[in-house]
């Protein structure tokens, strides 16, 4: 049904109902949703950040207090944790259906490997004597990198859904939708990862 035929209905009057094809399912339209609000949230931590670091053009001028974080390896290894997990959903969402599960499994536990890391690195923080009170930067990271955790946790969510489905011989949007949301997950993460390099 076209976009002028649906607009100039007569909902009143009554006619054989036609299937609407040209409809994609619920489930992708809110999850575009989803990115636009996703994407205006970490948008607006973003500019909180410049602002609150000084960045010129950025702030009135420096606030003072702001130290920058010590160069963190395990930054790179939790990147490079979520790029593979990244890879996993995409062969999943490509694969032959025999070997579906196993590419859901690994990408799901890929996730889980990136939330031990980033707790690892919050570790590594607090006993360098980096906490949120008193360090703006510190204070910062672990903002961001906790709303990128939730994110990541609500994903595991959606993991775990699809392999429940996968049990019943489902799954296949599921898959799908959870693969695209994981892709999301590692672009926002490429940009804060570049924001952290870059101040």
């Amino acid at each position: 049904m076209s976009l002028f035929t649906r607009l100039t209905e007569k909902s009143w009057e009554s006619r054989p109902a036609v299937p609407d094809t040209d409809r994609p399912p619920a489930a992708k339209v809110m999850l575009i949703l989803y990115f636009g609000v996703a994407a205006v949230l970490f948008g607006l931590v973003t500019s909180a950040y410049l602002m609150r670091m000084g960045m010129p053009g950025m702030a009135h001028g420096p606030l003072g207090g702001w130290r920058a974080l010590p160069e963190l390896p395990l930054l790179w290894v939790n990147t490079g944790i979520l790029l593979l997990g990244s890879v996993a959903w995409e062969g999943a969402r490509t694969i032959a259906r025999k070997r579906l599960f196993r590419w859901v499994f690994a990408a799901g536990l890929l996730g889980l490997l990136f939330l031990a890391g980033q707790l690892l690195l919050w570790r590594q923080l607090t006993d360098d004597g980096r906490f949120l009170r008193g360090d703006p930067a510190a204070a910062f990271f672990y903002l961001i990198t906790a709303l990128h955790g939730l994110h990541v946790l609500g994903g595991l969510y959606f993991w775990a859904r699809a392999i429940a489905a996968l049990g019943t011989g489902g799954g296949a949007l599921r898959v799908q939708l959870t693969a695209t949301y994981w892709h999301f997950l590692l672009l926002v993460w490429l940009v804060m990862l570049g924001l952290f390099l870059a101040t």
